[in-house]
């Protein structure tokens, strides 16, 4: 990303944040603050719990690990900078840390989509082919969904911030929104940018709507299946372990389709704030909690953890 602000007259970049005023900033930072801690303990600690436990070594764990840490990423990426602005007043970004802080962002949510699409192939294999799941879920071909999911984020990102950022920035340096994101960064453009416009709704659409083919296609399957089971409680066992999976698509996807597969017509940007708060924010802190409060094995799990943590201080003070 170096050099990129030779090509621009603007060399940083004001965020408007989310509200001018005072009154309001205390209480936003406080609220913010406590949900980018539960993400970062809910998510960071999903991640240790795993690799401390080996009965979560299985596939179905080994992507939530993933997305885990994927959710702490993006957060990562948009809160800590709000809150500065927000208890600072500072709400200067500087050129090359708005292409940075785009390019995780990208990144990371892209990844989300095809993890999402990889656990739903997961739990199609567990749930319509039981006997040969082992086989199907080998951890080499978990490592490459995994990694697919990476490169496929990393390199759209790339794509989009390569396009972006040779756009000229003349017209305004200030972002009418609380991180930089594409939207608001285009209308500052005195650059044709309706090639840029298309580069990113297509990549936007494949990358949205090939994963969320994959999730349909897979739940499809997996609901037929599960009709054809006589036993009410098979139906359940079969539909539970789907159902923390299922819940955090609904969230992701419907507000991400929401957020940027609408018409730019549509665009409002008091709007555009606060559904980007719910999956910057909100969304990151939702999924360890939906994971974790639906899930017997996690819940499980994290009581052992807790036991063996009580025995090890017990031990040491004893």
């Amino acid at each position: 990303m170096a050099g990129m602000e030779n090509r621009s007259e603007v060399n940083e970049f004001i965020l408007t944040g989310l509200t001018d005023a005072p009154e309001l900033q205390v209480t936003l930072f406080i609220m913010f603050i406590f949900i980018y801690l539960i993400t970062l303990v809910g998510n960071l600690g999903i991640v240790a719990l795993i690799s401390w436990d080996s009965c979560l070594h299985t596939p179905m764990y080994f992507f939530l690990s993933n997305l885990s840490l994927v959710d702490f990423g993006y957060s990562s990426a948009i809160t800590p900078k709000v809150m500065t602005g927000l208890i600072t007043g500072n709400k200067v970004i500087s050129y090359n840390g708005c292409a940075t802080q785009l390019f995780f962002f990208g990144s990371f949510i892209t990844v989300e989509c095809f993890l999402l699409a990889s656990m739903s192939y997961d739990r199609h294999a567990a749930v319509c082919k039981p006997l040969h799941y082992t086989t199907t879920m080998t951890s080499t071909i978990c490592v490459y969904l995994a990694s697919g999911a990476y490169i496929c984020g990393f390199l759209a990102s790339s794509i989009v911030i390569g396009s972006m950022f040779s756009l000229s920035f003349c017209r305004s340096n200030i972002v009418h929104h609380f991180f930089c994101d594409v939207p608001p960064l285009l209308v500052l453009s005195c650059s044709d940018t309706h090639i840029i416009k298309l580069v990113v709704f297509t990549l936007g659409s494949l990358n949205t709507f090939f994963p969320f083919l994959v999730i349909f296609s897979s739940y499809l399957l997996i609901f037929i299946t599960i009709l054809k089971i006589h036993s009410a409680e098979g139906r359940q066992k079969a539909f539970s372990t789907c159902a923390s999976h299922l819940t955090a698509v609904f969230i992701f996807y419907g507000t991400l389709i929401f957020m940027y597969l609408q018409p730019s017509s549509s665009h409002s940007m008091d709007t555009d704030k606060m559904v980007s708060v719910f999956y910057t924010m909100l969304i990151p802190m939702l999924n360890p909690l939906v994971y974790s409060l639906r899930n017997k094995v996690v819940k499980n799990a994290f009581r052992k953890a807790l036991r063996a943590q009580r025995l090890q201080l017990d031990h040491l003070f004893s």
